[in-house]
């Protein structure tokens, strides 16, 4: 047997077996609350690199180094992959991080009524079953002037019941101009397909008028579908009616109105610098016989889709088959009455994180960014302030910015530094400029700010 050979018999008998290694009290300890199977597990897998290291021509880890390697394999195996992050972003409803954070209020009401048995549907009074389509419908009627209410899992459900329900075989005309793409290559003409009515494209792309609608209603058309372009801009020469042109065309003609709004405000954007947003309230009063909206971006709650309008309607799209297939749980409604709740208080801009991230003034962001860069140039690292913009995000207000201050920190290598944060315990997420990575103290909880700090101070103190 040559050098080599005998070298690599060497370092294989260093290996200690599965049942040793497992009995070191670090394992021991480990196994108790991972699991036995799940350490045995990674025992195995962190023994059999290290047998592939060795025929490569690498020693055999110490005993504590093998404890250690079993440790980090556990912990990437059962961390789960739906985790809390810090959005440093600046994007309030941050699409890909979850959008809108909720309410002390809404989580409380979700841990209240998911922690034991609740009235989800059970009628009190009666002491008979009840309904869950119940919750959250008075709310909704009295903050919008609806006459009635339906919550499904999402906007997109909410658009395909209603065409589903009222449409189908029929024709719904829709302008050019809003046959939108939303995230994830979802579209509108997508979903009209699917729910068996017929599209009937209507106008020019930059331009659509009531004459245009007039040309192509024929004795199939069942509705005008309005869909707002929450997510991009026309500017320079274009035309739409208006919303209440648009009721009182369809109307004249035995047509339904439906206006898919996409956010869904509830309050007046243009009170915090932002361009104004179609609001909720004003589609009903003017004329739409249903308005769907999401619950998750403007409106601040859980994600659900909102139908309000009609109640011979909304009777219709309750009835439907495809409202049991789309309901919400039990949590979600806790977290929408109590999200909806804050705006009959009058105290969204105070109690809902997205409206007190948009109402936040530039006074109060420059201070708490000060605070950051005063602590961590005590920790000895170079920070800068800079002013910078905020986006709302989610499919809201496209173009649309806020003031802010920004922590900057200049980095050599500024993408395997936030490649750093985001392997934090919690991980951090941030923007990218210039060989800077940039901190926006607009998207972060107060709550996270003294673990978003030790999170810098962990990776850049190291640098």
């Amino acid at each position: 047997m040559n050098t080599s050979n005998l070298n690599r018999q060497t370092e294989y008998r260093k290996l200690p077996a599965v049942n040793t290694l497992l009995q070191t009290p670090e394992l021991t300890l480990l196994a108790a609350e991972a699991g036995a199977e799940v350490v045995t597990e990674a025992v195995r897998a962190v023994l059999a690199e290290a047998r592939r290291a060795i025929a490569e021509g690498g020693s055999a880890p110490s005993s504590e180094a093998l404890v250690r390697l079993v440790q980090s394999h556990v912990e990437r195996h059962t961390t789960p992959s739906l985790r809390p992050v810090i959005n440093a972003t600046g994007v309030i409803i941050h699409t890909n991080l979850g959008r809108a954070p909720l309410s002390t209020a809404a989580l409380e009401a979700v841990h209240n009524i998911s922690v034991g048995y609740s009235t989800l549907e059970y009628d009190l009074e009666a002491g008979a079953r009840g309904s869950r389509h119940d919750h959250a419908r008075r709310l909704l009627c009295e903050l919008t002037g609806a006459e009635d209410a339906l919550v499904v899992n999402n906007n997109a459900a909410a658009v395909y019941l209603m065409l589903s329900a009222l449409c189908t075989g029929r024709e719904v005309l829709i302008s050019r101009g809003q046959l939108v793409e939303i995230g994830g290559g979802f579209r509108i003409p997508d979903v009209l397909r699917q729910s068996g009515a017929r599209l009937v494209e209507v106008g020019a792309t930059n331009r659509t008028h009531l004459r245009d609608f007039a040309l192509a209603v024929t004795a199939e058309s069942a509705a005008i579908l309005r869909v707002h372009s929450s997510n991009f801009k026309q500017i320079g020469f274009v035309a739409m009616p208006t919303l209440a042109e648009l009721a009182e065309f369809a109307h004249r003609r035995g047509l339904l109105l439906i206006d898919d709004l996409g956010s869904g405000a509830l309050l007046d954007t243009t009170q915090y610098g932002l361009a104004p947003e179609p609001m909720v309230q004003r589609s009903v009063a003017e004329g739409a016989d249903l308005v769907a909206f999401s619950g998750d971006k403007l409106l601040g709650g859980p994600q659900a889709g909102i139908i309000i309008g009609r109640t011979e309607l909304i009777d219709q799209l309750r009835r439907h088959p495809m409202a049991r297939a789309l309901r919400v749980d039990k949590m979600t409604l806790a977290a929408l009455e109590a999200t909806l709740a804050a705006y009959r208080r009058g105290r969204a801009t105070e109690e809902l994180p997205v409206w007190r991230m948009i109402a936040a003034p530039f006074e109060a962001l420059q201070a708490r960014a000060a605070v950051w860069q005063a602590y961590l140039l005590s920790q000895g690292i170079a920070v800068q302030l800079q002013p910078g913009e905020s986006a709302v995000g989610g499919g809201s207000l496209p173009g649309e910015t806020l003031p802010t201050m920004l922590l900057a920190i200049e980095h050599p290598a500024p993408e395997a530094a936030a490649a750093q944060l985001r392997s934090q315990p919690t991980p951090v997420i941030c923007r990218i400029q210039q060989n800077r990575l940039l901190f926006d103290p607009r998207t972060v909880l107060s709550e996270q700010e003294e673990t978003l700090l030790t999170a810098l101070t962990e990776v850049f103190k190291l640098t």
